[in-house]
């Protein structure tokens, strides 16, 4: 093979494979005999401490994440497409413009106020918190202490704000749903920081940071109550002091079915940052959180289908999308403290209850929520936290919150303690929620005049979603 080689040339070749075969022997002795020099790491020690657990930190980081897609641009496209065409850019732009006030609130003030050092007690209780800032270097990089308990976590304070903010963002970003099509946008932009700050951080200190209602034993996984059920009494709210839409707009008219079901994907996969996420760490509880999520949507889904074949004679995509939602909202307040079989049985609910609310009871109310945030996410809500009293399971609850029992096992007393944290949070959010629209009412009209209402978006903005002439 090698005979058109001169002499010389095999010389070359024949000292240079040698060579190489040295090199190779030398390199491998090397690196089978190099020690690195003891206590060399890329980190400085500081920015690794002994409290400090990186996957949790990894996973907590990732997981904060997944929920931020869920609004953007999760949500924008579920609702987007579900707007009618004229008013979708308005729509999308409710959410955006949501997402970017809270992040500014949240860490200004509402952080510290729904899970900081407790600033208002009666008695033993915690009621709220202090509202000072997030942004001193001293309070991002120190260990995460949440609550009137102080409870620590193995992650610092930056990524627990971060975490907790998507969950903050997302919320004013449901109950945009129920007035969308009429809401004044100047309206919106002064009652979605205030209803962060007002409403939803002393939700979060009473549920979610150990305040009152949890020290009275009520529990919420991840936000059955403090989002869902808070989004969905806001809906009913807003669209009673907002009022209705125009006469010709008073019914659901989808522009774009293909957004919203690329928004329901990205929310049901997104969700399992929203309940995996809220064991704060990655725990045996997360991955059960995770499985239970994924359950309860897919039997929401076909149960929604059913009762849709069973009372409308015919399925459909945005009615299927519908029941994966109100799947995912009602696992939420249980989705760590239920086993296999309790995220089935919650998953079939939530394609019953909030079907019939949706289908039945909302036809014959006197308020306009035009996308069915009421049903979708406060009934959704409510149930799956009332089911949350009779399925906690403590061969489960025993990962995240041992003792916690619901009356499936023995303790009924549990489903007393969630239908009293579900009124509060009902009158709670509806007297706030309802008395701030008024106030603001009398700064700015809260719906947009008719004249730009039969335009859309071109008159509120001086811009279209899709310009199709183009």
């Amino acid at each position: 093979m090698l005979g058109w080689l001169t002499r010389g040339s095999k010389n070359v070749l024949l000292v240079s494979v040698l060579l190489i075969a040295l090199l190779m022997l030398v390199s491998g002795v090397h690196a089978a005999t190099y020690e690195p020099p003891p206590n060399q790491s890329s980190f400085p020690p500081v920015s690794v401490p002994s409290w400090f657990e990186p996957a949790s930190n990894a996973w907590m980081l990732t997981a904060a994440t997944l929920v931020g897609l869920m609004s953007l641009p999760g949500l924008a496209l579920y609702y987007g497409g579900q707007a009618k065409k004229r008013f979708a850019l308005n729509t999308v732009f409710m959410v955006f413009y949501a997402f970017a006030a809270v992040l500014i609130v949240w860490l200004v003030a509402g952080y510290n106020f729904g899970f900081g050092q407790a600033g208002l007690k009666i008695g033993s209780y915690g009621i709220l918190g202090i509202p000072f800032p997030t942004l001193s270097a001293a309070f991002e990089g120190a260990q995460a202490l949440i609550g009137p308990a102080r409870t620590a976590l193995n992650i610092p304070n930056s990524n627990i704000v971060f975490f907790q903010f998507v969950f903050a963002a997302i919320t004013p970003g449901l109950f945009a749903g129920a007035v969308i099509e009429r809401i004044s946008f100047k309206a919106w932009m002064a009652f979605v920081p205030l209803w962060s700050l007002l409403v939803y951080s002393p939700l979060a200190y009473w549920m979610f940071a150990g305040g009152w209602l949890n020290q009275l034993g009520a529990v919420d996984f991840s936000g059955g109550y403090v989002i869902h059920l808070s989004a969905g009494i806001t809906a009913v709210a807003a669209a009673i002091a907002v009022g209705p839409r125009l006469a010709s707009d008073r019914r659901l008219k989808p522009s774009n079915l293909i957004f919203v079901l690329i928004g329901v994907g990205i929310l049901w996969l997104g969700w399992n940052g929203f309940n995996g996420g809220d064991p704060y760490g990655s725990t045996i509880d997360a991955a059960i959180a995770v499985l239970n999520t994924e359950l309860a949507a897919a039997a929401s889904v076909i149960t929604w289908m059913l009762m849709d074949m069973k009372f409308q004679r015919k399925t459909s995509l945005l009615g299927a999308m519908t029941g994966a939602v109100t799947g995912l909202v009602a696992i939420t307040p249980a989705a760590g403290y239920v086993d296999g079989y309790g995220a089935l049985v919650i998953g079939i609910a939530a394609g019953i209850v909030p079907w019939v609310a949706m289908n039945k009871l909302m036809p014959k109310l006197k308020f306009d929520d035009a996308l069915g945030v009421f049903s979708g996410h406060g009934v959704a809500g409510l149930t799956g936290g009332i089911l949350t009293g009779v399925l906690a399971d403590p061969a489960i609850t025993k990962y995240v919150a041992p003792g916690l029992t619901g009356a499936l096992y023995g303790n009924i007393n549990q489903v007393g303690i969630q239908a009293f944290a579900a009124g509060v949070t009902i009158v709670y959010v509806f007297v706030v929620s309802y008395g701030l629209l008024k106030l603001i009412g009398h700064f700015t009209p809260l719906q947009e005049s008719p004249e730009k209402l039969k335009v859309g978006d071109a008159a509120i903005h001086g811009e279209i979603g899709i310009d199709l002439e183009d």
